[in-house]
């Protein structure tokens, strides 16, 4: 390993506002501490609380950088903290971060990192964990999907969309999804989707009651909110479950009919992921590397990538979120060490 230097490129938030707001700056480069390992970034996902942490919208926990958003990297393990030994010096790892992702250095609690799998370059790597550790839990974990069972993902075009199709797909669901135009919903149907609802021009509670026979869907992932619940619940089938993990439509609602909660013995959660402990992310790793890696370093799906971009024209990227436009995964890529 070349012996590291004192400083890094790293994008800062100096006060929110909209994409131009994210701004390279020289800054130390981090020690890990006891149990974590630093990594030279070479690639860094981008994602929707990215977006919000820039806004001011989403601060980032105690004890996680403070104005370097980032929580998904791919890179090579560079330094040891004391005590570290899952990894050895040059690893290829991919990791969840709390933040401080969009860096040419990173420091991660090696129990949230795990090795890439075979096959996948650093760009695909970066686009796994913030998206795999979110439907894993949510989906699987929360939601209990299994075998069978029927699963609605809203947001199908998204980074999180694609990868609940993929996984609900490889654990044996019937899958339908939503998207916003024509060109979303083929994409989601190339991905194994067995039906895409484009939700413009269609009733997404009438399509899937019909296309699940009137019985409605098992689990529903639901990132809208709003407007939304009311129809999930109406979506729904008979014990089902709705993971709700995030309100991009709005967290307050009105009016709220409540009975179908009862009447259909239906589950309402939901779940963050950036404020749970190491140990908490541990666990989901763990599952993760036993349950899914397998099948990404078979190759039986690998993450889809909209897009890339420089770490420096982090703005660009964010611009490209704010869009909508993008199909999976915007990753940044750290030219200096890729």
């Amino acid at each position: 390993m070349s012996k590291l230097p004192a400083k890094m490129t790293a994008i800062v938030i100096p006060a929110p506002g909209g994409p131009e707001a994210l701004v390279p700056q020289t800054r130390p480069v981090p020690t890990p501490g006891a149990g974590e390992i630093l990594v030279r970034v070479e690639a860094a996902g981008v994602n929707r609380p990215d977006v919000s942490q820039r806004q001011g919208k989403y601060p980032p926990p105690a004890g996680a950088p403070q104005d370097i958003p980032g929580l998904e990297i791919a890179g090579v393990v560079a330094a040891l903290g004391e005590s570290a030994a899952r990894f050895a010096l040059g690893d290829k790892v991919c990791a969840l971060v709390a933040g401080g992702g969009y860096a040419e250095f990173c420091v991660v609690d090696e129990s949230n990192a795990l090795p890439v799998p075979d096959g996948l370059s650093m760009v695909e790597a970066a686009a796994l964990p913030e998206t795999f550790f979110t439907v894993w839990t949510n989906v699987f974990q929360r939601g209990h999907l299994a075998p069978g069972e029927t699963l609605l993902v809203h947001g199908g075009s998204s980074g999180i969309g694609t990868t609940a199709i993929m996984l609900g797909k490889a654990f044996g669901a019937t899958v339908i999804a939503t998207a916003g135009s024509a060109e979303k919903c083929a994409a989601i149907l190339s991905l194994g989707a067995d039906h895409a609802i484009n939700y413009r021009n269609q009733d997404f509670v009438v399509e899937t009651k019909e296309m699940t026979g009137g019985r409605g869907a098992d689990v529903i992932l639901d990132m809208v909110g709003g407007s939304y619940v009311q129809r999930n619940y109406e979506a729904a089938a008979v014990e089902g479950r709705i993971v709700q993990i995030a309100f991009m439509e709005g967290y307050k609602i009105p009016s709220l009919d409540l009975r179908p909660l009862s009447a259909k013995r239906l589950t309402h959660t939901g779940s963050t992921l950036r404020p749970r402990t190491p140990a908490q992310k541990a666990l989901i790793a763990r599952e993760l590397e036993e349950r899914v890696w397998p099948l990404l370093a078979g190759g039986e799906f690998r993450p889809i990538i909209d897009a890339t971009f420089p770490l420096a024209e982090a703005s660009r990227a964010h611009a490209r979120m704010e869009s909508s436009a993008h199909i999976g995964k915007i990753v940044l890529r750290v030219a200096s060490n890729g």
